[in-house]
């Protein structure tokens, strides 16, 4: 998987039409759907877009044979070597079907790559990260009374909440490429950002003002959550910096322990370490 060009004058860059349109995404939620008949715990789309932004703010690029059974699978990762194409995971019904679901990711990696990677200072301009997530008390407030009903006693996600789960899995699931670094400063700025995310996965309990699932729709958002969503937003482009900047853990190299020069050398000979191995040091 390769990210896009980023793009690196928000202001002057042209109006940007997003990867998954209207089609692609009902598209993807017929394709779950078909997924959740033959695995269970197939998420939404919402979560897998939560889970997809928290794998490109990983510090350690994590290969689809990894991330790929998580999200769709048992969790295994998949045996496969480097640059050769994924197995078919069990969920898709064919090979066909799996590669349009990588296909459609991979249109909506590269976007949000290239989204936190510009100079934006706003969220208003075109080139700015916006979540995929979902109004669902918004969407559920616009239908007719009739259908409302059906859903009474229903528990319904706030506003933000799946898409915030979803990056979450993804940090609980990978616990030490989001490890805190020793600097304290950087580490500070980690709890900030993994804060304001975490913030998002709570329930919206504030008295309903807006609605984002339509300009004129009902009231189903506090200004609260809003505000909330805006800052688990600048949250992700604050960890995508971080961990750009810092690079991949590096794996501290364990110096085997020098043989007294008395003792049997290691490499076997059945020889002391001062007269064979040890001689010259």
């Amino acid at each position: 998987m390769s990210a896009s060009t980023p793009a690196t004058d928000a202001a002057t860059a042209a109006p940007v039409t997003s990867a998954l349109g209207a089609d692609e995404l009902d598209e993807l939620d017929t394709l779950l759907d078909d997924l959740r008949s033959r695995a269970e715990e197939i998420p939404q789309w919402e979560f897998c877009d939560g889970f997809l932004t928290a794998l490109i703010c990983t510090r350690r690029p994590i290969p689809a044979a990894e991330y790929l059974p998580m999200l769709l699978g048992d969790g295994a990762e998949l045996d496969v070597a480097e640059g050769e194409p994924l197995p078919l995971l069990p969920a898709f019904k064919d090979a066909a079907q799996q590669a349009r679901f990588l296909e459609l990711w991979d249109l909506r990696w590269n976007e949000v790559t290239a989204q936190l990677d510009a100079d934006v200072k706003s969220l208003d301009e075109d080139m700015a990260f916006q979540p995929e997530a979902m109004d669902m008390r918004g969407a559920i407030a616009a239908l007719p009374e009739e259908e409302r009903a059906d859903m009474e006693g229903q528990e319904i996600p706030s506003f933000g909440q799946v898409w915030a789960l979803g990056f979450m899995f993804a940090v609980e699931n990978w616990p030490e490429d989001w490890a805190a670094p020793r600097d304290k400063e950087a580490a500070q700025w980690l709890d900030d950002a993994m804060d304001a995310i975490v913030a998002l996965t709570e329930d919206d309990t504030g008295k309903p003002e807006v609605c984002m699932y339509t300009e004129d729709g009902p009231p189903s958002t506090s200004q609260a959550r809003v505000e909330t969503f805006g800052e688990a937003i600048w949250a992700v482009y604050d960890l995508r910096q971080l961990w750009k900047s810092m690079g991949p853990r590096v794996e501290s190299i364990r110096k085997e322990a020098t043989p007294g020069r008395n003792d049997a050398c290691s490499c076997g000979s059945g020889k002391k370490y001062k007269k064979c191995c040890g001689a010259n040091a």
